[in-house]
């Protein structure tokens, strides 16, 4: 079943420095440190952002959210000590999944965009379940 996309979604950023475990040899971010940051952004986001507890969601109610399938396009580097701000826009909410668009750019210069979608899974017999319904309210509510 086909759900209409909710209200616009808000754009949900926070800032995150580059620490040395983020950085190769070169002294550059290591590139898959983005999908692990850009993940942290995930889990703030359902947390603060849509007010549903990533832990919980993933902790008690067994409710899983891999990635399916994923973008990448990296354009500058990022080096040790940069404030990077991480940022995400709903683009499509469908019956089992999203997709989210993401970014992280030091104030103008865009550093990295990402497309992901992710799919709502039961993490129990590992199958697509429908978007919980606190999920979909948080999101018709532009959050």
């Amino acid at each position: 079943m086909q759900h209409a996309d909710p209200s616009p979604a808000a754009r949900f950023e926070r800032v995150y420095p580059i620490r040395f475990s983020h950085c190769d040899p070169a002294g550059i971010v290591f590139f898959p440190q983005y999908l692990v940051l850009f993940n942290h952004l995930v889990e703030d986001w359902f947390t603060e952002g849509l007010g549903v507890d990533y832990a919980q969601m993933l902790g008690a109610r067994r409710i899983g959210l891999p990635i399916v399938r994923l973008e990448c396009d990296f354009r500058a580097i990022s080096r040790m000590g940069d404030a990077v701000t991480f940022g995400l826009v709903t683009e499509r909410v469908g019956g089992r999944s999203l997709t989210l668009a993401l970014t992280a750019r030091v104030a103008d210069e865009l550093r990295v965009t990402a497309r992901q979608v992710l799919v709502f899974t039961d993490l129990d017999t590992h199958r697509a379940i429908d978007l919980p319904a606190d999920v979909r309210a948080a999101l018709a509510a532009g959050r």
